[in-house]
């Protein structure tokens, strides 16, 4: 049995990491767990050979679909977790989803804490992750308390024509928030050659707002942070009343480990803190630890996501591209039945890239003419709200192996933001017929391996009946276990998780330091 923390965080994502930079002034010993080790600084980090066609940097997990059928999900485990290879699109939630919203296939419900609640920890967010945006300009967003920490990255000149184009016609474009290190008054982002993309990519030079860089790397080096790399948590033990966690159990280089923490924070995902809570099933807890509502592993969401490349007869020289939003159909209304989502750009596609992508369409064309196409593109992401349902779950096989039940929801609102995706391309010409899928991740049907944003495994409540976590987001059935990456979602809106996930982990941060005091 090794020494006892103040505080144990199980993974260092956006969640996890947050946590520990939170929590790290108060002098508490805190112990982070990561899986993974931290991802290498190479060049192929900025090639999209091994990047996509590879799948470098992917686990070689394998989990199973609802019939036993084996795949790969997308999952990368490295110190930052999954921010590691997100695409640093931080957007607030907007103040309705809070709400319970009512969609084709079902209700989104409502969360028991609304936006003004967390707008405070949003801007502590923004702030510590060194977010770049405008805010008011999007009408769908709520209030704010303090403008971003840099300015909004400026539009390159592609990307300003289409802003100013999609404003003449009608539409009400908005400075996507994005979290890099820049700052533009000495090199404009057009001068990041490779890893301006963002999407998909680690950063070679550390210059992407992940949880690595912002969060965990600071505290490296502290007296009371101890990182622990390689270490994989199998379970957790509890006291024989089965009310407080008295071990986490870790596999690492082939030894059994067990870590003793006064507090004990799950942050590895919302389908493998599902999997772990599940794995630590009791006589007290015979369904799973603070499974007594049955809803540990239930409401798994992960967003409906399309890819496409918009072509126009004009070059399209953007490097850095990810700089602009809509949500003028985020909502229900002005003739819409159902909400249909946010749209946003890409980071910049390339001949590799696309080969990756569309393998068999790709196969014979020459890599000249594939970076031409690229030359001429826009590539755009669409995102609609996957409704939870409680059969979309995580739950484990005989060997304890993750099984993922998924159906998709809300496909009709997903082919309505498409379809305004095709008007508004002829708006601004950039003909509908010149629109090609992307596998980027995601098409038209997400396959189940793309496991990117999920959520909602854990979540939190009042009702201990039908929730696993108190507003706090300690487990309703005991003292000391809390968990703070995306499973705790009720529902998960129509745009990228990412800075809700850190927004409450500074909230449940404040919260833990002040019951660590007292």
């Amino acid at each position: 049995m090794a020494d006892a923390y103040d505080v144990i965080i199980v993974g260092t994502g956006a969640g996890g990491g947050t946590l520990a930079h939170t929590l790290a002034p108060s002098g508490k010993r805190i112990l982070l767990l990561e899986r993974g080790d931290f991802l290498p600084r190479e060049l192929a980090n900025w090639d999209p050979g091994p990047v996509f066609v590879g799948g470098r940097y992917i686990s070689p997990d394998t989990w199973y679909d609802s019939d036993g059928k084996p795949f790969q999900p997308q999952v990368h485990y490295y110190v930052g977790g999954a921010t590691k290879m997100y695409g640093a699109a931080l957007y607030r939630l907007r103040p309705a989803d809070f709400g319970e919203i009512q969609h084709a296939d079902g209700v989104s419900p409502a969360w028991p804490l609304g936006y003004d609640d967390f707008e405070p920890w949003y801007t502590r967010a923004e702030w510590l992750y060194q977010v770049h945006g405008a805010h008011g300009e999007d009408p769908t967003e709520g209030h704010w308390s303090r403008d971003y920490p840099w300015p909004a990255v400026t539009h390159e000149p592609r990307i300003q024509q289409l802003s100013d184009d999609l404003a003449a016609a009608g539409y009400r474009p908005f400075h996507a928030p994005c979290g890099i290190l820049l700052d533009e008054a000495r090199r404009p982002a057009s001068t990041c050659i490779r890893c301006a993309t963002c999407d998909g990519y680690p950063c070679l030079v550390h210059a992407k707002s992940d949880a690595e860089t912002i969060a965990v790397r600071p505290l490296l080096g502290l007296p009371n942070v101890t990182l622990l790399t390689g270490a994989e948590v199998t379970r957790l033990e509890t006291d024989p009343a089965g009310r407080s966690v008295t071990g986490v159990v870790v596999s690492r280089g082939g030894a059994r480990e067990v870590y003793q923490g006064h507090l004990v924070v799950v942050a590895a995902g919302a389908a493998n803190t599902a999997k772990i809570l599940l794995a630590s099933a009791t006589g007290e807890h015979p369904d799973g630890l603070a499974n007594g509502s049955g809803q540990v592993g239930r409401n798994y969401m992960f967003h409906n996501s399309k890819a496409v490349i918009a072509l126009a007869a004009e070059r399209n020289e953007t490097v850095f591209q990810k700089t602009l939003g809509l949500n003028d159909f985020y909502f229900a209304g002005e003739g819409r039945q159902w909400p249909l989502g946010n749209i946003q750009l890409l980071g910049k596609s390339n001949a590799m890239a696309m080969k990756g992508e569309e393998p068999q369409l790709t196969r014979l064309a020459p890599r000249w003419s594939l970076a031409e196409t690229a030359r001429h593109g826009v590539d755009i992401w669409l995102t609609t709200e996957d409704v939870p349902k409680p059969g979309n779950r995580v739950t484990l096989d005989g060997d304890g192996n993750i099984r993922l039940a998924y159906r998709q929801t809300n496909r009709a609102e997903s082919d309505g933001l498409y379809q305004e995706l095709r008007t508004l391309l002829n708006h601004v010409g950039l003909a509908d017929h010149h629109v090609l899928g992307k596998n980027f991740y995601a098409s038209m049907d997400v396959p189940i391996a793309g496991v990117a944003h999920q959520a909602g495994t854990c979540r939190f409540g009042t009702d201990p009946a039908s929730s696993v976590l108190d507003v706090t987001c300690k487990a309703h059935e005991l003292d000391n276990l809390y968990v703070t990456d995306a499973s705790f979602f009720p529902s998960i809106g129509a745009v990228n998780p990412a800075l809700t996930v850190m927004a409450n982990a500074i909230r449940v941060g404040e919260h833990l330091a002040g019951r660590l005091a007292s």
